[in-house]
């Protein structure tokens, strides 16, 4: 009898796979808009064991305070301004429609009001590449592009923290300490290396699956593992493009 594959414990939750509420300090959202601009100031930088990204806490001129997350170059004590009629200068959050092509952009809106979905780890941006009447068109961190309302709003500027991969970690413990806070397990053990009773890849006499790796989206989960539902797996073979003479 073998043990419960890693997706079949992640599928029943337990601890191990939850999100550390106790590591949060808040929800790096968007204030709600409003007419003209709104400014704030950046009191203080921000650290949250449970995200790889720096933030800061922002004390807008309402009062109010939200935590903000911060792009490459922004300081303490910089103003940062809030809505359509904003400067273009990092730091400030505005429209998309309002954001001129080529510009670098973080946090940036899906839909009117989410808060910020898009490149909000640290190091990443997007791009605006064009605006299309009403709509912007966003190359993503992935190169992809992706259409967007222009109503969306989004940080200019490169996320802070960028080159926090590139410190080695040195020994286990660090990197152990690391991994703690996120909801995940860590280390992971490749499945070829476990015996048959405990992954459908394991056992052999080789690393090697001995099966196809491609299985149906319907499958059952000590089954689902591998390339879920592949339309395409492999290297695409070219195919030869003969043209007749006539």
């Amino acid at each position: 009898m073998g043990k419960r594959i890693l997706v079949q414990r992640k599928g029943r939750g337990g601890i191990q796979f939850r999100s550390r509420d106790h590591l949060k300090i808040a929800q790096v959202r968007y204030p709600p808009s409003s007419d003209g601009v709104l400014r704030g100031v950046i009191r203080e930088f921000l650290h949250e064991p449970g995200r790889w990204t720096p933030l800061a806490l922002l004390e807008l001129e309402d009062g109010t305070e939200m935590v903000y997350l911060p792009p490459e170059g922004v300081h303490v004590g910089q103003t940062v301004e809030i809505g359509e009629m904003a400067s273009i200068r990092t730091g400030n959050i505005l429209p998309l429609s309002r954001i001129p092509d080529g510009t670098l952009v973080c946090n940036v809106e899906i839909r009117r009001g989410d808060g910020g979905k898009i490149a909000r780890r640290s190091g990443t941006y997007a791009v605006v590449f064009a605006h299309e009447g009403d709509k912007v068109v966003l190359r993503l961190p992935s190169r992809k592009e992706r259409i967007l309302p222009g109503s969306c709003r989004a940080t200019i500027g490169i996320v802070a923290g960028g080159g926090r991969p590139e410190k080695p970690f040195l020994k286990a413990g660090t990197k152990y300490h690391r991994e703690r806070v996120h909801p995940k397990r860590w280390p992971l053990v490749r499945g070829v290396a476990m015996n048959p009773c405990s992954h459908p890849h394991g056992g052999g006499s080789h690393k090697r699956p001995g099966r196809p790796t491609t299985v149906t989206r319907g499958a059952p989960p000590g089954r689902k593992v591998g390339h879920i539902a592949a339309r395409k797996t492999g290297r695409g073979k070219r195919r030869a493009v003969t043209s007749r003479n006539r």
